[in-house]
């Protein structure tokens, strides 16, 4: 089974591709490397889920947050790629939670991403990770994240 026949079995949505809202590019192909810019917890609708965990935000709704940045880290792969299939696998992520001092779950936050990931592209979708707390993110979005994925022409 392809990335994009797993995708539409699993009857997910992506959200419009993010354009950057500063002086950056959201993705950057080198060689066989896509380099993608940290992404926010962008919905259908163009908002974005706020919050900090350990304060108006539990792991439950941190992992939903992380699984929708994860949609359009997805949403960037394939507006750079033109398919998912492109996707050889995961190489590198950097998870960032809006938390406060006291939050601990940063990992457990961010496997809303991973498992993402991993429906999607089996075992190529684990990859390198790091989840860590912030004491701030751009806009109060709940989780910002960073990937590098391995791709083919």
């Amino acid at each position: 089974m392809t990335h994009e026949e797993r995708f539409a079995q699993l009857k997910l949505t992506l959200p419009p591709a993010p354009k950057p809202v500063a002086t950056y590019l959201t993705a950057v192909r080198y060689n066989d490397l896509l380099y993608v810019s940290g992404h926010g917890p962008l919905r259908d609708d163009g908002t974005m889920h706020t919050g900090r965990l350990g304060d108006d935000l539990d792991v439950t709704a941190g992992q939903a947050a992380a699984k929708q940045v994860g949609l359009a880290i997805l949403a960037t792969v394939r507006s750079h790629l033109g398919t998912l299939d492109r996707v050889v696998r995961l190489i590198k992520v950097l998870g960032m939670v809006n938390s406060t001092p006291e939050f601990g779950e940063q990992p457990k936050v961010i496997n809303g991403f991973s498992d993402l990931m991993v429906d999607v592209f089996g075992e190529a979708g684990k990859g390198a990770r790091s989840a860590v707390g912030m004491g701030a993110l751009p806009g109060n979005i709940a989780v910002e994240i960073e990937a590098i994925f391995q791709v083919k022409d």
